[in-house]
């Protein structure tokens, strides 16, 4: 009875996690305006206005290339989200700021929105991934 019990909930596990695989997209992020070749692409995505730039729910990376590039986040659920890129050039795997905190490496955010003296706001960055996926551009600044 235990082993019928374990096999079907193995079954229904199995068939929930299909069902959720289903429902997800790839989100494909085009960043134009990459000037060099050198180091990566770095992506981290955000769900939450709470969350906008504080915790990542996923990140992806992809090598520049002079030009343009392209960073796919797999599997990623229907629902809200915003991102911000940076091209780590140096490949120290984090954004360089001056002494005055001020990026000396390139960035976007989705929408290609500008934040006043700081980042933009969730909102102004907010973007929806339907279940099917979602292709979207960026310029690096």
């Amino acid at each position: 009875m235990q082993a019928r019990r374990t096999a079907a909930h193995l079954v229904l596990a199995l068939a929930l996690s299909a069902a959720a695989a289903a429902h997800a997209g790839d989100l494909v992020i085009t960043v134009e305006g990459v000037k060099s070749s050198e180091g990566q692409l770095m992506v981290a995505l955000y769900d939450s206005a709470d969350g906008f730039l504080k915790r990542t729910v996923k990140a992806g990376a992809a090598p520049a290339a002079s030009g343009a590039s392209t960073v796919v986040i797999k599997d990623l659920p229907a629902g809200s989200y915003g991102f911000a890129v940076f091209h780590d050039a140096n490949g120290n795997g984090k954004m360089d700021q001056n002494m005055m905190g001020i990026p000396v490496e390139a960035y976007a955010f989705s929408n290609n929105a500008l934040g006043n003296m700081g980042p933009p706001s969730f909102d102004q960055a907010r973007f929806t991934v339907p279940a099917a996926g979602a292709a979207v551009t960026v310029s690096l600044r």
